[in-house]
């Protein structure tokens, strides 16, 4: 598996470049990947399926400058930027394999991030005792009740693309700023504000790369990217209003 630790310069090139890898990944000509980004500068992801109006503040991110823009996978609605690790996983599909289905595939890969995050996490001062990580809802991450990574699918017939982000050090007040109540929450939100709901895992980066490389055995750099495909996807896709407004 080929490993791959790059952030392009703008969000439309960043989400164009997980797609292009699952289509490369798909037609055979591109590698299973793993993939790590962070954002310099912040701007609202919708999942696939989300209603801008629903679940953005849109008025507060135009003030702010703040763009808004859509991905090819589903789940709900993130904010992005310094502080969020991204992670992508791009797999093959075998009808035998841990990626087969929907379910599996969430499970098998949840599972394998939780244990090689669950080893960083330091012992309380009297070392008897150190914080859980739980796999809450379907996709999220947590600690006790407090969420700190959420994920989402998408898939073709032999390839699927699975990413989602790591709050490490956010701002979190921001993220209630921007965004609306979920229109669908997993039952242990119990309607708490984003303020209450959301967590630090106050983790670096680079130890949250290294684990989750060794997890997934990504031992050699990718070094052909499918430039052409980025491209394309940013600029006819990811940029324009038809793709981000179109629900």
């Amino acid at each position: 598996m080929k490993t791959l630790d790059l952030t392009l310069p703008t969000p439309a090139e960043n989400l164009a470049l997980d797609e292009a890898l699952l289509h490369s990944c798909e037609s055979g000509v591109g590698d299973e990947v793993l993939r790590f980004w962070e954002s310099p500068e912040y701007f609202v992801v919708v999942g696939y399926a989300n209603k801008v109006a629903r679940e953005v503040n849109v008025a507060a991110c135009l003030a702010r400058g703040i763009p808004i823009l859509r991905r090819c996978s589903g789940g709900g609605t993130v904010l992005q930027g310094p502080g969020s690790l991204n992670y992508t996983l791009v797999r093959k599909i075998e009808e035998n394999g841990p990626f087969h289905n929907v379910s599996i595939a969430n499970q098998y890969i949840m599972r394998k991030n939780r244990t090689a995050l669950a080893n960083l996490l330091p012992k309380s001062e009297a070392g008897n005792w150190k914080p859980e990580i739980a796999i809450r809802g379907h996709t999220d991450l947590a600690i006790g009740d407090r969420k700190f990574s959420g994920n989402s699918q998408r898939r073709h017939k032999r390839a699927l693309l699975f990413h989602g982000t790591f709050l490490l050090n956010f701002d979190l007040a921001l993220v209630s700023d921007l965004l609306l109540m979920p229109s669908k929450q997993p039952d242990y939100r119990e309607s708490r504000s984003h303020s209450e709901f959301l967590m630090n895992l106050d983790l670096t980066a680079d130890a949250v790369k290294r684990a989750l490389q060794n997890a997934w055995k990504g031992t050699s750099l990718l070094e052909n990217l499918p430039r052409d495909q980025i491209a394309v996807l940013a600029q006819g896709k990811y940029a324009t209003a038809e793709w981000n407004r179109k629900f």
